[in-house]
């Protein structure tokens, strides 16, 4: 065992003294040492119920002959952090989750280890740090919450989002709005929609780091607390393999994740994730093999926020294995990926069945052709920009119009909410990519107004910064290079005319080329006054086209 080296030998007795101390037996030394990394906290809604997914791993683990050992991993709740200073520090998390998990995992000498994530940077940190530390690791995620229920249907957390446009505009009185904010989140667990957190917990199972109903099953159900006991069982058969994180997240592995991405129609924000985990596999996806997986993947689900579906329906209806199923039937899965199961990923689908047709379209039959979501490239940005294109209108995914500019997220909100954008205008957003922001804010609040003072099929937003999961609309983000790196972003002035061509795969500033190298040649981007974290993450953070990782 590799916790050998920390607890055996005579060399050994003080560690083993600092284990008496903890507790432990000898014949729980004897066995594996399982790190059970619990993301648990009280301030965020995915993560109050990890402490009982924590317990149930533990007692998987020890039914399996290990010795599980519970550390703490760090997490931000985006949509508290929405629309202040603090969604700064939501997108560089996923660095010192990563490294906080590697500093404990290889100070402490653990055999294997059972990640338990929930939302948004908290899953691809987790998984980076895996790719990193290249022991045996499972992952079991806290769950979705449940939609709320009004009006005879259901919502989620962009429904109140949008409400609070839809007051600004008149179109709903403050006692509405009050039902919708205590209708919208009714459970515990990450928010009911498609948005990232979600995206990422059915893209792990994707990848085979998770067991079946990682992604989909409710945080409330007692199925979510079998899944963990199984998740701990399932480490300890992972030991006695040796099977590794990186004989699991293979190139092609990465290739089923943004498959099963196009097909589901994830937040734009895996668009950062997949990227930064596979680097940190040597593995280099680049935003062209995304635009290549999607000219030949079917969209086949609409779940909020581009339809009205939600996590617990995608579960009824199959989960992530009943969607590979479907692609598989037009060999656009492969089916010999290992995953965490210890069986091939066409094992584990094999008995998968779509159950309800309307949820999950059928193969033949998909909302598109191509898949949920475009790279977009053009003089505006040269190394390419991210929209979701399942959750556009489809008038508005060919869309010119005069540029609105605003050098941050503030500015733009207060121009909305006081009514001075209006129908056929191009908002553009800048200095919150990365280095920016930094920390490349996510957009929520802007698009979430546009919607709901009803200018979602008129109005487009760009930005270096990019959207939450539960955006909707013609939002174009991660543009890059960001304005902050002296992108051609930063030269854009009010009135300019910008195209959006989503089928095209095209986003162009329309100014001829010789006023746009004029304008560059003038250009010293803004330097914003940093401290703390901040100030290091902006010093070392790549683009947002790279998956703002740090170099």
């Amino acid at each position: 065992m590799k916790s050998d080296f920390v607890k055996k030998g005579i060399a050994n007795a003080p560690h083993r003294a600092l284990y008496n101390a903890l507790g432990l037996t000898e014949e729980e030394l004897s066995r594996p040492l399982i790190g059970v990394v619990s993301s648990y906290n009280e301030i965020v809604p995915g993560h109050i119920n990890i402490d009982k997914i924590a317990d149930a791993v533990k007692l998987g683990v020890a039914a399996a002959g290990g010795t599980p050992l519970v550390f703490p991993a760090i997490a931000v709740c985006d949509g508290i952090a929405m629309g202040h200073t603090g969604m700064k520090y939501s997108l560089v998390t996923r660095e010192l989750i990563a490294d906080s998990t590697e500093a404990m995992v290889m100070a402490h000498g653990f055999d294997g280890l059972v990640m338990i994530p929930n939302c948004d940077k908290n899953v691809p940190g987790l998984l980076m740090a895996a790719a990193r530390l290249n022991i045996p690791t499972v992952f079991v995620s806290g769950g979705p919450m449940l939609a709320g229920r009004m009006d005879g249907g259901k919502i989620s957390f962009s429904t109140i989002s949008e409400a609070v446009g839809q007051f600004n505009a008149g179109i709903i009185d403050e006692a509405k709005l009050k039902e919708f904010e205590c209708k919208t989140c009714p459970t515990c667990g990450s928010c009911s929609g498609m948005y990232t957190a979600n995206s990422m917990n059915c893209l792990t199972e994707a990848l085979g780091m998770g067991l079946k109903g990682n992604g989909t099953i409710p945080a409330v159900y007692s199925e979510r607390i079998r899944l963990a006991k199984h998740a701990g069982a399932a480490v300890m058969r992972l030991v006695e393999k040796n099977i590794l994180p990186r004989d699991i997240m293979t190139e092609k592995a990465f290739m089923n994740a943004l498959t099963v991405d196009m097909a589901l129609g994830c937040s734009t924000n895996s668009m950062l994730h997949i990227p930064a985990i596979a680097h940190e596999c040597g593995i280099e996806i680049n935003l062209d093999i995304a635009n290549r997986i999607s000219e030949k993947t079917p969209n086949l689900c609409h779940l909020a926020p581009a339809g009205r579906a939600y996590m617990e329906d995608l579960d009824a209806a199959g989960g992530v294995y009943a969607v590979m199923k479907e692609l598989s039937k037009k060999s656009l899965i492969n089916t010999d990926c290992m995953t965490v199961t210890g069986k091939t990923v066409g094992e584990n689908i094999a008995d998968a069945e779509n159950l309800n047709t309307d949820i999950i379209r059928p193969i033949d039959n998909p909302y598109s052709v191509t898949g949920g979501i475009a790279v977009l490239r053009g003089n505006l940005a040269p190394e390419g920009s991210v929209v979701k294109r399942s959750a556009v209108a489809p008038e508005m995914l060919v869309h010119k119009g005069p540029a609105r500019v605003f050098d941050c997220e503030e500015d733009a909100q207060k121009a909305i909410n006081g009514g001075n954008i209006k129908a056929g205008d191009v908002v553009v957003i800048r200095y919150e990519g990365p280095k920016g922001g930094p920390g490349m804010r996510e957009m929520l609040n802007p698009t979430s107004a546009i919607m709901g003072m009803g200018l979602g099929n008129s109005v487009a937003l760009i930005t270096d910064g990019r959207f939450s999961g539960a955006t909707r609309g013609a939002c174009v983000g991660h543009v890059s290079p960001e304005a902050a790196s002296g992108g051609v972003i930063g030269v854009v002035k009010d009135g300019d005319i910008i195209n959006i061509d989503i089928p095209a795969n095209k986003i162009e500033l329309l100014v001829p080329d010789a006023e746009i190298k004029e304008r560059m040649k003038n250009f010293v981007p803004k330097k914003k006054s940093l401290g703390g974290y901040l100030k290091r993450y902006a010093a070392s953070v790549s683009g947002g086209a790279s998956g703002a990782v740090l170099d």
